[in-house]
């Protein structure tokens, strides 16, 4: 039986994928294509397929809120940021975040 790494990799990336998207807009408003950019920078590689349903269920679940802006350069952009709500659910991530972290280092590292 062959093990797939690539497939290994891209669940743990799903997996903090929302964490991530949240943290970018901790500092405000972005248009999904400044989201997508963030998370190049820091070589999270996420596509539009991925994002606007991600972005979709946050807002249905009340994190996101978003509005229109008009464009001199093609259609509306919507904006996303985070709710109060999403501000607290972010807090509350990075905290699980910071456990989960120092669990897997205390775990992976036993032995060094």
């Amino acid at each position: 039986m062959e093990v797939n790494i690539e497939n290994t990799k891209a669940q743990m990336r799903k997996g903090v994928l929302e964490f991530c998207i949240l943290s970018i807009l901790s500092d405000g408003e972005h248009y999904p294509s400044e989201i997508i950019e963030g998370m190049k920078e820091s070589k999270l590689i996420v596509v539009e397929g991925t994002l606007y349903p991600l972005l979709t269920r946050l807002k249905n679940i009340g994190l996101l809120a978003y509005r229109w802006e008009e464009s001199t350069s093609g259609p509306p952009r919507k904006y996303y940021k985070l709710t109060p709500l999403g501000e607290k659910f972010l807090k509350e991530l990075e905290n699980t975040w910071d456990e989960l972290v120092e669990a897997v280092n205390k775990t992976t590292k036993k032995n060094k």
